[in-house]
């Protein structure tokens, strides 16, 4: 099977696929292994490409514990789709390699029999228009393109191939007030200019075309211009209008990627950790995205932190709270995002990653804050960036300027740094490094889950009359509720218990259907004061919960027991 599965690989570790290499390596893996990897359309996106989503795991409408990753609903950050591969992958040959025999040499065995049930759904392109646009065209893009013209009177930029080459990069225009001059220690890049800089001065805008151009006056340019929705501002917890929140959309989930995550996971009450794969920087970002550490809930925080432990261990990469360190303006949250909704509504152990740290192989140090390591760039910063992709990336951001005639703005120069390698997303030579540490640190996280065990036995009391023993242990790290402040959402119901008979009845006046509660987990987080010496103390029977039916008579007895977030198990008693 492991050779079958090498067989089907088709260079996502070392290459970024477009739309229909990755839907064909999404559909081998489905057709090799159909008894536990199911390929499904969550929706077709505008320009009729279908999202797809990989769900890993033998009966996949069983319900149980289950996990969520999905990559790329920022057009550009296509990287994402090949760490989200390499989860699905992994997950594939844990499952095609038989239970008995010896696990990967760095899957130890008792984390191996934890993921063996638990289910995983993979999303690896939430933006399949959007990442198309950027692979075959080079041009910058958000999320989603939005060909048609906006409803704008004012002008506005349109990214476009303006010198025929097929790519739509920059354009630099010469300008005695322009802000950019060309590094002289690197000819060809650009850096922000300097009052001791003695010119030529330029203007750079997005390779492309002014829509309602009035002949003369030139727009700033937006990153949003022809793309206006960001999807990671267009879910529904905390969603505010574009004037509050730039790239929210006309609505909350208006766009019909965000809309069917969000139909899909919120019939999804068994998910319980989300990890949401991003470009770039080399951090995990976690809850709370609208409050300090001081507001969190001290037992959820200690279990992120245990996730951290983990992500540090196996990528090198920190956890920053989002509120703390990944606000763009300070205490001021960002609205709409999608882990936001992961973790308030839906009770997930949520985060995002942001992959490639550019910033560590550069060289260049890290602000207090760790979302100013994007905007906090001397010159001598940009140029250490220049220096390691002269030596680490073939040169990708040199460039070349070439001199073409626009037809709105005259002589100008088109061409400059080609931003999707080396930046936005990693060497191909550093992005197996990158899948590999990605796939250690989730399937630990993955392997938290709770996990229900049913033991049930019927003792004789007379000629028919039995004593039915039931017992229900939650052996899994985390608490059937997950997180703390999960446990207060309505549809997050705790365990409950049932017995239905044939042939026989319930005696004693009991009754056939019991909530026996929420059922701890074994795991105590990170830095929690249990692990001190002095402190180690158990926390008692919470994760069990046992009862006693009488029955009279012979027949057949079903008991059931578990909750929505858990799944259910079931057994048979034949008295």
């Amino acid at each position: 099977m492991t050779a079958t599965l090498d067989a089907l690989n088709r260079d996502f570790r070392t290459r970024y696929l477009d739309y229909d290499e990755l839907t064909a390596q999404l559909q081998a893996w489905a057709d090799a292994f159909p008894g536990f990897v199911r390929l499904q359309s969550l929706g077709k996106s505008r320009e009729g490409r279908d999202l797809w989503l990989l769900t890993i795991g033998p009966e996949p409408d069983r319900k149980r514990p289950s996990v969520w990753v999905d990559g790329n609903m920022h057009a550009v950050e296509v990287a994402g789709s090949s760490v989200a591969l390499a989860i699905a992958e992994s997950m594939i040959r844990l499952h095609a390699t038989p239970a008995t025999a010896p696990p990967a040499p760095d899957l130890p065995a008792a984390l191996a029999d934890r993921l063996r049930d638990v289910l995983f759904h993979v999303l690896p392109r939430m933006s399949p228009d959007g990442a198309e646009r950027v692979l075959k065209t080079g041009r910058f893009l958000r999320s989603v393109p939005h060909d048609a013209p906006l409803p704008r009177e004012r002008s506005y930029w349109r990214a476009g191939d303006v010198d025929g080459d097929g790519l739509a990069l920059r354009m630099r225009r010469p300008d005695p007030a322009g802000e950019y001059v060309e590094s002289k220690a690197f000819p060809g890049r650009m850096v922000l200019r300097e009052l001791e800089d003695d010119g030529p001065f330029f203007k750079l805008f997005p390779e492309g075309f002014i829509e309602n151009f009035d002949g003369e006056t030139i727009p700033a340019p937006n990153f949003l211009d022809d793309n206006p929705t960001d999807l990671n501002r267009n879910f529904p917890y905390s969603w505010m209008p574009h004037h509050e929140q730039e790239g929210a959309g006309a609505y909350p989930l208006n766009e019909v990627e965000s809309r069917a995550v969000v139909a899909f996971t919120s019939a999804m009450p068994t998910l319980f950790a989300w990890l949401n794969l991003h470009t770039f920087g080399g951090v995990f970002i976690r809850p709370l995205g609208h409050k300090p550490d001081t507001d969190m809930d001290p037992s959820d925080l200690a279990v992120f932190r245990q996730v951290e432990a983990w992500g540090d261990r196996y990528t090198g990469y920190p956890t920053v709270s989002g509120y703390e360190e990944f606000t763009y303006r300070p205490n001021r949250p960002i609205f709409g995002d999608l882990i936001d909704y992961a973790y308030h509504q839906r009770g997930c152990i949520a985060y995002v990653c942001e992959l490639w740290d550019l910033f560590e192989q550069a060289g260049l140090k890290r602000p207090r804050r760790f979302v100013d390591r994007y905007t906090r760039l001397d010159r001598e910063d940009v140029e250490k960036i220049y220096r390691w992709d002269q030596e680490h990336n073939g040169g990708r951001l040199a460039g070349t300027w070439r001199r073409v005639d626009h037809p709105q703005l005259g002589p100008v120069e088109v061409g400059g740094p080609d931003t999707r390698i080396g930046l936005w997303n990693p060497p191909l030579d550093r992005l197996a490094a990158v899948c590999e540490g990605q796939v250690a640190a989730f399937l630990r996280v993955a392997a938290m889950a709770p996990r229900l065990e049913l033991r049930c036995e019927a003792h004789a009391l007379g000629e028919d009359l039995h004593r039915i023993r039931c017992e229900v242990v939650n052996s899994g790290y985390l608490p059937t509720h997950i997180l703390e402040t999960a446990g207060k959402l309505e549809w997050n119901e705790p365990v409950s218990v049932s017995l239905e008979t044939e042939g026989c009845r319930l005696e004693g006046g009991a009754l056939p259907r019991m909530r026996v509660g929420h059922l701890e987990g074994w795991g105590r987080g990170r830095h929690g004061g249990a692990a001190a010496p002095y402190y180690q103390e158990s926390r008692g029977s919470g994760n069990r919960s046992t009862w006693t039916w009488l029955v009279r008579g012979r027949g057949r007895l079903t008991v059931r027991a578990g909750s929505p977030r858990c799944g259910w198990l079931e057994r048979a008693i034949t008295l």
